[in-house]
Parts: structure tokens; C-alpha cells; sequence
């Protein structure tokens, strides 16, 4: 039995989603040009790109975030989630 606890839960979601996103990707290599490819395969970027860079003379940094959604992630995300609670 785990012990159920937020960062569990977060490792779940994460993984699962991470999981989603691979095989997303791989769907929209493997697949061809269609309604398939379409509904699974595009993502929805969100962040900063190209990210934003801070030059203050002595130092210099860059941030940067991106995040890329697509259904596949989403339902990985819904079955970690549905994992965890039932584990």
C-alpha cells in the first residue's frame, strides 16, 4: 500500500503525461496525413518562446518555459491521476 500524499500525486500526473506526450509524438510520426494525426497529434504550446534573456552586464540569464499539450498527455495525465486514487 503507499502512502498517499500530494507529491505521489504529482509523480502520477507527471509521468502519465509524460507518457501521453511520447506516444503522441510517436502517433504523429507513424500515422498518415488525417483526421487521426490531427485529433492526437497537435499540441498546444504553452510558455515563452523563444525565452527571455536578461543581460545586466555582470551577469547574464536566460529564462525559459515551454510546455506542449496534446490530447494524449491529457488522458495520461486523467489515468495517473485515476492510478493514484485507486493504488
Amino acid at each position: 500500500m503507499l502512502k498517499k500524499s500530494g507529491g505521489y500525486l504529482l509523480l502520477f500526473i507527471f509521468i502519465g503525461g509524460l507518457l501521453g506526450s511520447i506516444l503522441g509524438e510517436i502517433l504523429q510520426i507513424v500515422s498518415p496525413q488525417g483526421m487521426v494525426r490531427s485529433i492526437f497529434g497537435e499540441a498546444l504550446s504553452l510558455g515563452l518562446d523563444p525565452p527571455v534573456t536578461v543581460n545586466l552586464v555582470l551577469v547574464k540569464f536566460t529564462l525559459g518555459f515551454l510546455l506542449k499539450i496534446n490530447l494524449l498527455s491529457v488522458l495520461g495525465m486523467l489515468l495517473g491521476a485515476y492510478l493514484y486514487k485507486h493504488i
